[in-house]
């Protein structure tokens, strides 16, 4: 009981969970007089859990933790004191002494019948008193008195309290930032570094341990950021800014770091991520907001648009700043505003009401007011294609993208059409800027996030520790005044794309170009330091290869390696599930399982700012959870359809709860002869409409969600055709996977293949949204341009590793050149590069246009760079720019690409192809039904089970899909297919060794006849799966 307990305070359980799991403790501490609790209390590391509790704002919380601390003293004085040391409670206790929170006066404030109730009466079974049962100081006077009591004053001494540990990383960590004094381009910076990052690592892996209290307070993770990033991480990157010539140092900086940290395999770098971790759940303070009072309920918000919401409306009065002469004073009355639009929505509304500036008549006033409101009708909704009014001012199942998205589906981009229109961009963005700047009891309202997060934002900072939303619901009074003029910014969302023929530019892109919101520093700079080191170990590891790759070409380069064999390159990454983080993870589960905020959207916006820039601290489930909503809306939050029966218009989702009954069905004849001419067909009627599609064939009687499987595994199919022109090449000789080939834009065939990528990209957005499971074998490089991110000459060995090892070597010998004063001698593996005959064509491609040479043109060391950047260029640039395009224009009409950005490799194909392990056999007979004369412990049963056991990989699937409709299992595998895999008896004709298995897909139902024999049951399945697929009959 005791370790859960614990294990609950560190999950970021809220307030109330947290006092009662405390209260529990401190009661076991007080009545046990078993040394066998002591045990447990070390073993689950009470000390560092304590010293978290004392940094909470709660006082009741922060109370019970100080009891829980005397207690442990009094009696295992011995055995706690180093603990508490080590683990820095003694200096929360002096850190709560020395601020403002060990004096707050409770003791009197009544709790209102309309509040949540106080904590001190949450777990009484009876109480007489309204007030608070924590008297006035008594933080603060218990606090004093465990100081006195139990250790001398040299104990806070700055010096003389610090272990040796914390002595001498605070040494280290001083060092480190004397390095950033040096000339960033001096020669000594990698010699100081790896001195001093081998003390830090010998500290992290040595016999003694480091807390995570010694590893914070030391400093070394600031310093280590600031040192990495050259203190670019603290600051908005511009190109006006200095230091923004210095990034390709920075790049240098992180090669290094990755060389040292990985150089004996992931052993160190997985140690560094642990201490981050365990960090990060200790200072991190981000709340929880459980609206209890904030029901779901219609409502009317005038504010901005005049429109009925399903969610309860704000109660604002907008009063004109002190001081403030040039506006009007709209202050009459509280006003109804919706919670979920934009402070520029409101910026905009106001703006007609108050400006001075007279307009002609008062028609022309009304004109521009209702202008203002036609322009904000769809600002308010904040969940993708779920309008919230029941107006008919929107379509309720258009999708978001539909607003912008409204070109002829045919409309493709032009092969060779790169212009743009800056006309339309350039005035709307006049349009954006504020005019009205929004004050709450005088703190700057932020404009980027809605309404409702910038209350709350208030509300965190102005207040002691939040766990509902119950002032959310009362009156708010906000003042506005004349926005200053904002001076014309440089900044620019990602400065590095002008840092061309950059090294590290595909890593540093990806570090800097979805930042961490500057205001995360501001409010908790020490979670802000650990956010990025975690950050920029999740890019390293991510671009393991990449930045391996190139540090042993600037060796080669540098004659610090002699031969290219030294080149080879085998990573070890850290397991991605160790970037995950596990509180955070947990509160973003309590989050969404609260009703408003998973039927609005309304997140705090330290959800979604993290979720934005550091998506890997959270699970795939919650993400998945967290995507259906923002892109699909909360009518998708639990809805997967591939999980349901097709049979009935009204299952039921997992856990039992409705999935289909807002979501529409719609049938489709399909032609299995002309199966890419029917998706297409099918896209142009559905692709942009939220609706469940159900699959019929032509002269077929089978119809719902087997057939509907097997249609979208068939499409998939198609699209691997090798005689469409898609690929570099079939799967058979591409075992990385499928990728664009190159095309000129010069060539006829180019325009057909680009209609097929919009194609695809429809196709597999219609699949994801309505969860059905795709048989495309994408390469790892294709799915980095799916989610938008860069790709670099390394991204070649994920299509072809051969040609990519080339490259390498190639580029090893180009670097060569530019340092070596011996460049003439150099040679490739014994033979010059004339030697090589290598002509300017790409390799597989000759009709590849690489530039304007000669066809007699050859490679030479003088053009050797030039070569390798145009077949770079070719095979993941320009060559396949516009299939890339196509491919996310047509992903757009059904939603919006940028939703899935949250994702990486890995998880978008679990999401679309559904899991790469079929049967996990020792979890199959949790997850299989059996019924109708068979048990889990039938003979036939037991054969079966062996069979499925025995089968290789490509039978597996033939058996998935003869009884689902798909060959592969929907993310979570066998337990997540719903209905369950359900075998049966099948009753036939008297000898039942003559009949074969039969099936119904649209329940995952499988008739199996009682054979006699193993071998004989074998033979009828693989002649059923391998004969019984292609159509949809009786059985």
């Amino acid at each position: 009981m005791l370790p859960v307990m614990i294990q609950v305070l560190n999950s970021g359980a809220n307030v109330y969970v947290s006092y009662g799991c405390l209260s529990a403790i401190h009661k076991l501490t007080c009545l046990s007089k078993s040394y066998d609790l002591v045990e447990l209390l070390k073993n689950a590391n009470i000390s560092s859990v304590l010293a978290g509790v004392l940094a909470r704002k709660d006082p009741h919380v922060v109370f019970v933790a100080l009891q829980i601390a005397e207690v442990l003293l009094e009696k295992y004085r011995d055995t706690f004191l180093n603990c508490f040391i080590k683990e820095g409670v003694f200096f929360a206790i002096e850190a709560l002494l020395n601020s403002d929170r060990g004096s707050a006066d409770l003791s009197q404030k009544p709790v209102a019948k309309e509040s949540v109730q106080c904590l001190c009466q949450s777990f009484a079974l009876a109480s007489s008193s309204q007030t608070c049962k924590i008297e006035n100081d008594s933080v603060y006077i218990l606090a004093t008195r465990i100081k006195e009591r139990f250790f001398g004053p040299e104990v806070f001494d700055s010096e003389k309290g610090l272990t040796d540990v914390l002595r001498n990383l605070k040494n280290l960590s001083v060092a480190l930032n004397d390095l950033m004094n040096v000339p960033i381009d001096a020669h000594v910076h990698d010699e100081k570094f790896f001195s001093i990052w081998n003390q830090i690592g010998e500290r992290l892996n040595g016999r003694e341990s480091v807390s995570t209290f010694e590893f914070t307070k030391s400093g070394v993770v600031k310093s280590l950021a600031n040192y990495l990033s050259n203190g670019l991480y603290q600051r908005k990157l511009s190109k006006a800014d200095p230091e923004f010539e210095s990034l390709p140092y920075v790049g240098k900086r992180f090669e290094m770091f990755t060389r040292l940290l990985w150089s004996d395999g992931e052993a160190t770098s997985s140690v560094l991520v642990q201490k981050l971790q365990s960090s990060l759940s200790s200072l991190e303070t981000f709340p929880i907001v459980l609206n209890q009072t904030m029901k779901q309920r219609n409502s009317f918000a005038a504010v901005p648009n005049g429109r009925y919401t399903s969610y309860p409306s704000l109660r604002v009065r907008f009063v004109k700043a002190e001081g403030e002469t040039c506006l009007r004073d709209h202050s009459k009355d509280f006003v109804t505003v919706d919670p979920l639009c934009y402070l520029d929505d409101v910026d905009q509304y106001m703006w007609p009401k108050v400006h001075l500036e007279p307009l002609d008549s008062i028609e022309a006033k009304d004109q521009a007011i209702e202008c203002q409101s036609s322009q904000l009708q769809s600002t308010s909704i904040s969940c993708q294609g779920e309008s919230s009014s029941h107006m008919e001012i929107d379509s309720p199942d258009a999708p978001e993208s539909q607003v912008s998205q409204e070109e002829d589906p045919e409309q493709l981009p032009g092969p060779c059409d790169d212009s743009v229109q800056h006309d339309s961009s350039s005035s709307e963005k006049e349009d954006a800027l504020p005019r009205l700047l929004f004050r709450l009891e005088g703190l700057e309202l932020e404009r980027s996030v809605t309404v409702y997060q910038a209350i709350l934002l208030h509300k965190f900072k102005s207040e002691t520790e939040s766990t509902d939303g119950s002032k959310m619901s009362a009156s708010h009074s906000i003042t506005y005044e004349k926005a200053p003029q904002l001076a014309d910014s440089h900044e620019i969302p990602n400065p590095l794309g002008s840092m061309d023929n950059d090294e590290c530019h595909a890593f540093l892109s990806y570090l800097f170009a979805h930042r961490l919101a500057l205001r995360l520093k501001g409010t908790n700079p020490a979670a802000y330091d650990i956010l990025f080191l975690l950050k920029s170990l999740e890019g390293m590891n991510r671009f393991l290869f990449h930045l391996i790759c190139q540090e042993r070409i600037n060796a080669f380069g540098e004659g610090r390696l002699e031969n290219l064999d030294d080149l080879r390159v085998e990573v070890r990454p850290v397991p991605y599930a160790e970037f995950v983080s596990t509180k955070l993870t947990e509160k973003l589960e309590q989050q969404l399982r609260d009703s408003f905020a998973a039927s609005t959207c309304g997140l705090p916006p330290w959800f979604t700012e993290l979720m934005d820039s550091c998506p890997f601290l959270f699970s795939f489930e919650v993400k998945s959870k967290y995507f259906r909503l923002a892109a699909f809306g909360s009518q998708q939050v639990n809805h997967h359809p591939q999980h349901l029966s097709s049979s009935s218009g009204h299952g039921e989702g997992r856990e039992g709860r409705p999935a289909t009954a807002s979501l529409p069905r719609k049938k489709f004849l399909a032609f299995r002869e002309k199966i890419l001419d029917s998706a297409a067909q099918m896209m142009e009627l559905y692709g942009n409409q939220k609706v469940v599609i159900e699959v019929e064939y032509d002269e077929e009687v089978g119809t719902g969600l087997g057939p509907t499987l097997e249609f979208y595994t068939l499409v998939s199919r198609a699209f691997q055709n090798p005689d469409l022109g898609m690929w570099r090449s079939d799967r058979s000789s591409s075992p990385s996977g499928l990728f664009p080939r190159p095309w000129s834009c010069a060539s006829a065939a180019f325009p057909t293949v680009l209609k097929k990528f919009v194609l695809l990209g429809t196709v597999v957005a219609k699949a994801l949204q309505d969860g059905r499971v795709l048989d495309l074998p994408f390469s790892k490089a294709f799915y980095k341009l799916i989610l938008g991110q860069e790709l670099s000459s390394f991204d070649i060995h994920f299509v072809d590793p051969e040609l990519c090892k080339t490259l390498v070597e190639l580029q090893a010998v180009a670097r060569r050149r530019k340092v070596s004063a011996k460049a003439q001698e150099l040679s490739f593996r014994g033979a010059s590069i004339e030697d090589l005959c290598l002509e300017f064509t790409l390799p597989g491609y000759t009709d590849y246009d690489l530039g304007h040479r000669s066809d007699d043109d050859m490679v030479n060391l003088d053009n050797l760079e030039e070569y390798i950047k145009a077949i770079v260029n070719a095979t993941v640039c320009d060559g396949i720019e516009k299939q890339v395009e196509a491919f996310r224009s047509g992903f757009n009409k059904v939603f919006s690409i940028e939703h899935l950005r949250i994702f990486n490799e890995e998880e978008v194909e679990t999401m679309l192809c559904g899991e790469r392990d079929l049967f996990n056999m020792n979890e199959v007979l949790d997850h299989i039904k059996f019924d109708h004369g068979y048990t889990s412990s039938s003979p036939p049963v037991e054969n079966l089970l062996e069979i499925l056991h025995e089968f290789d990989k490509e039978q597996q699937r033939a058996f998935l899909q003869f009884v689902t409709g798909c060959p592969r299992l929907p993310p979570g595998g066998l337990a997540s297919l719903n209905p369950k895999l359900t075998i049966v008896r099948k009753h036939g004709s008297d000898s039942s060794e003559a009949d074969l298995p039969s099936v119904m897909t649209c329940a995952n139902y499988l008739k199996l006849p009682p054979y006699s024999s193993k071998e004989k049951m074998k033979e009828k399945l693989i002649y059923a799966i391998t004969e019984g697929q292609g159509s949809f009959h009786l059985s």
